[in-house]
């Protein structure tokens, strides 16, 4: 049996417009899963959300936005308080030490309000790519980046879009694939169809969307 030819990279673009195009279909809904009125609560709930699903984070974070209206609110908040409210959403004192930095940064060098660009959010104390890439496609409307959270990355994988395991390089691969204006809601259907349909332990191939464009690598 001849061997099939190895894709091209524009051979591979096309099959991400397509998978990305047909998802669309699947899921008109997709959106950002976090609740957040403004950029400071998404970027808050973001931080919240490391090892945590958005439901539990959701349903920490309306007392949590309740109480703290502003960075310097969350940045003078007591010692053992901050930790407490958010104790349900795991790993709770690394996550307020992180809101705490993030918020007195943002009191002290941005007059209070959470910055619109990469270069100025990566440099907030806890906030990595990922975070930045939530708040600027969500909050601000800039298509910066793809978010890569454990779905987005096995995903990623399986349809042969990255070999990569490190989310840095994994977006660096969605990016070179995805144009700018497409990659938010790219990220947002991504994660729709890995928590519906494209699952980690028993993937239900025969009920999806993209099986046709999909190589299956590691199923």
């Amino acid at each position: 049996m001849a061997k099939k030819p190895k894709e091209t990279f524009e051979e591979k673009k096309r099959r991400a417009a397509t998978v990305l195009r047909r998802l669309a279909k699947a899921y008109p809904e997709a959106k950002c899963a976090l609740d957040h009125r403004t950029p400071l609560e998404l970027l808050v709930a973001t931080i919240l959300s490391a090892q945590c699903t958005d439901v539990r984070v959701n349903m920490v974070t309306p007392q949590l936005f309740a109480k703290y209206r502003t960075a310097a609110d969350y940045a003078r908040s007591p010692r053992g308080v901050l930790e407490r409210e958010i104790r349900s959403t795991g790993f709770f004192n690394s996550k307020a030490k992180s809101i705490r930095a993030a918020a007195a940064a943002i009191a002290a060098e941005h007059g209070g309000k959470v910055p619109d660009t990469m270069e100025a959010l990566v440099r907030l104390p806890g906030v990595g790519r990922k975070t930045a890439n939530v708040v600027l496609g969500n909050a601000f409307g800039k298509d910066e980046g793809f978010v890569v959270d454990t779905h987005v990355g096995r995903l990623s994988r399986r349809l042969g879009f990255t070999r990569e395991a490190d989310p840095v390089k994994v977006e660096g691969d969605l990016n070179a694939l995805v144009p700018k204006g497409r990659r938010t809601m790219g990220a947002h259907l991504l994660i729709a169809h890995g928590r519906q349909i494209c699952v980690a332990r028993k993937p239900r191939c025969e009920v999806c969307p993209v099986n046709p464009q999909c190589p299956k690598i590691g199923v």
